[in-house]
């Protein structure tokens, strides 16, 4: 980018890198504090579950829809957007009354982080175009980064800092960002700068992939955002999506590239992979963490944050060696045997601290390059889709992980946890499992709320039961990474066939 002195790029780069870490904050400090606001506010399990859940959609909704103005109102408009949105996410639940201030402050949150990426991951591509996946994955540092820090203060301070100053945390990276963009000088995209047309950039996408994209957002706000109650079944979801891919189509005149296409796919197995297993896993290991280390599991998210952070710093020689693909494979390959590992301890009271701190490294160095390497593949591979195509891949992740993904895994934990209770106590199991019930997923019975008051022989069995099932529902989620493996040696037969692997000049 020729725009740009050295130092002005060295600026931006960090400014979008201390903006992600905003993100990772607003994102932490909700997972941490959640379960305080619903003390203090007398907050019901709906209510809390609403709350976190309006901290996702609008990621999605935001980079859907920034995706498609974004190279006619500028990269800085944006960003201003979203330091306002932080902002606000943080004055609205410090003086947070009641569930709707802090409602409509997750959904703020939710909007930033989408603007934010929005924003940089198109614009860090432009700016170090002769090594995208590389700087992808630095630029992503800051994810766990965020996570990391985030997580060790509020871990290590506890109840010594009010949660309402734990909040504020968040003004620091917004303001440190915010000042860094002041007077910048944005640079135009590649697209833009090589002539491509806003008709060419979406016809990358294709009503093929406009299809995935608008039935995830549909099914988000009709499902999980208004609840209307008519268009809650699959088809007419699908028929809606449907219909906006046809306009969409008419207009863009292509299907879409297809490899992209069936990239958003595979995605929806990514992010489910990569953020639905995360709360999961620290779930799972509470007892074990407790019986060998006496610690809060939720330290083991900071120390796979850790790994994380180090290694998408120092990830060119292994870009370099493997390329995109390679990457992913290995990282899907390595986090199958992390999450495999991982099951098998959550079922075990009497596990050394090494063996749980090793299974953990593995699952963290597994799942560390999945999502900046995918953006990183797609900015080589569809230049002509500027920002719409990177930024889809990442909206559809994030939106799939709140329509698909998170549903599925409490579905496949409801009906392992019912199993084992059943097979191991039949007689607790009558008094305690519900009726059968049915979802996008298929019939299926779980547990019922007078489980968690139970006491004596009948409690001890539940719990047991649900380390069980629990275990063995995570046993189960690796076939994702499965299946993401078999996709990615796939596309590394294609292009060996094609000559080889090669970004694309636009």
């Amino acid at each position: 980018m020729s725009e740009l002195t050295t130092a002005a790029r060295t600026r931006l780069f960090w400014a979008c890198f201390i903006a992600l870490v905003t993100t990772a904050f607003a994102f932490m400090l909700r997972v941490q504090l959640m379960g305080t606001w619903e003390v203090d506010f007398k907050l019901d399990k709906t209510q809390v579950g609403t709350i976190f859940g309006a901290g996702f959609w609008p990621f999605g909704v935001s980079i859907v829809l920034f995706s498609l103005v974004l190279d006619r109102i500028g990269y800085g408009r944006a960003m201003v957007f979203a330091f306002l949105c932080f902002v606000s996410f943080a004055l609205l639940s410090i003086f947070a009354t009641g569930f709707s201030m802090l409602y409509w402050a997750s959904i703020l949150g939710g909007l930033g982080a989408g603007a934010v990426e929005a924003v940089i991951n198109p614009l860090i591509a432009d700016m170090y175009k002769d090594n995208k996946t590389k700087w992808l994955n630095i630029l992503h540092a800051g994810w766990p980064g965020g996570l990391m820090v985030t997580g060790i203060v509020v871990l290590g301070i506890g109840d010594a800092l009010p949660w309402k100053w734990q909040i504020a945390l968040i003004l620091i990276p917004a303001c440190i960002f915010g000042v860094m963009m002041l007077g910048m000088k944005f640079p135009l995209s590649s697209r833009v700068l090589a002539g491509v047309s806003y008709r060419d950039m979406l016809a990358q996408v294709g009503w093929g992939g406009a299809f995935i994209v608008a039935l995830m957002v549909v099914m988000e706000l009709t499902t999980n955002v208004f609840g209307i109650a008519a268009l809650q079944q699959f088809w007419v979801q699908a028929a809606i999506a449907a219909g906006i891919a046809v306009v969409y189509g008419m207009y863009a005149r292509s299907f879409g590239r297809p490899i992209f296409v069936f990239l958003l796919l595979v995605m929806l197995a990514l992010a489910t992979t990569e953020l639905g297993t995360d709360a999961w896993v620290k779930d799972l290991l509470k007892p074990a963490l407790n019986s060998a280390m006496g610690i809060d599991s939720g330290w083991v998210l900071v120390y796979t944050a850790a790994i994380m952070m180090v290694l998408r710093f120092s990830c060119g020689p292994l870009i370099g060696a493997l390329k995109p693909l390679g990457v992913l494979a290995a990282s899907a390959a390595v986090v199958t045997v992390g999450i495999w590992w991982l099951s098998i301890l959550a079922d075990e009271m009497a596990v050394g601290a090494m063996v749980i701190l090793t299974a953990a490294t593995i699952y963290g160095i597994g799942q560390t390059f999945f999502w900046p390497t995918t953006l990183g593949f797609v900015s080589e591979q569809f230049p002509r889709g500027g920002p719409m195509t990177l930024n889809l891949i990442a909206g559809v992740g994030m939106l799939g992980v709140g329509v698909l993904g998170n549903p599925w895994l409490g579905n496949v934990q409801d009906t392992h946890v019912v199993e084992a209770l059943q097979t191991a106590n039949p007689v607790i199991a009558a008094e305690y499992v519900g009726d059968e019930k049915t979802s996008l997923f298929g019939a299926y019975a779980s547990l019922t709320p007078e489980a968690r008051n139970a006491t004596g022989e009948h409690a001890e069995a539940i719990a047991a039961a649900s380390r069980t099932g629990k275990a063995d529902a995570l046993a189960a989620v690796s076939i994702l990474p499965i299946f993401m493996l078999v996709s990615y040696l796939s596309l590394m037969i294609y292009y060996r066939s094609r000559g080889g692997y090669k970004p694309v000049e636009i």
